[in-house]
């Protein structure tokens, strides 16, 4: 009957595992006993290429997520320790939606939204992030007719899903003590 998991194709048991870490993810429990449940992987890798940033400078970043991601340095800093979570999806949809908003070709703007569509929205997407279903809705009904303004409801779920729970965990990790002393 069962012939085990060495059966599956590789794709289905990575699917499996991510499935599985987004999963752990909603069995935390609330900020503080956060470390005590999972604790961080390895420390993030130090952004590169990005010229490193003033203590006084990183304490703002705390206060907002616009400001963390306007700086070169501290973009770098949180996609590196999202990685390190492997929970990079959100903020790489955020860049593509960036990236998006600055097409002006209209054949350009179908194709990049069918690409974002189908590697961040669709179910069972390979990097698909988390928006509820009526957000889903409306940026299908969107693209229909691709406009600039496509992904706007669903960037903003996701930005607001970052600013409410992986920036404050990026506050808390060593890697963003570090950074402040």
């Amino acid at each position: 009957m069962c012939k085990g998991l060495a059966a599956l194709p590789h794709t289905c048991l990575e699917r499996a595992k991510e499935i599985k870490t987004k999963l752990g993810t909603l069995l935390q429990k609330p900020d503080s006993a956060i470390d005590l449940i999972i604790p961080y992987p390895e420390k993030p890798e130090k952004p590169a290429k990005a010229q490193k940033t003033s203590p006084d400078e990183a304490l703002q970043w705390r206060e907002s997520l616009e400001k963390l991601l306007q700086n070169a340095y501290g973009f770098a800093s949180f996609r590196s320790f999202l990685r390190s979570e492997f929970s990079e999806e959100n903020i790489e949809f955020w860049i593509a939606c960036e990236e998006y908003k600055k097409i002006k070709s209209p054949t350009k703007m179908a194709e990049k939204a069918k690409k974002i569509y189908e590697e961040f929205i669709q179910m069972e997407a390979p990097k698909e992030v988390n928006i509820d279903h009526f957000t889903k809705a409306v940026t299908m009904k969107n693209l229909v007719e691709p406009s600039v303004s496509s992904f706007n409801e669903a960037q903003k779920r996701i930005f607001a899903l970052m600013e409410k729970d992986s920036l404050p965990r990026f506050v808390r990790s060593e890697f963003y003590q570090g950074l402040i002393k």
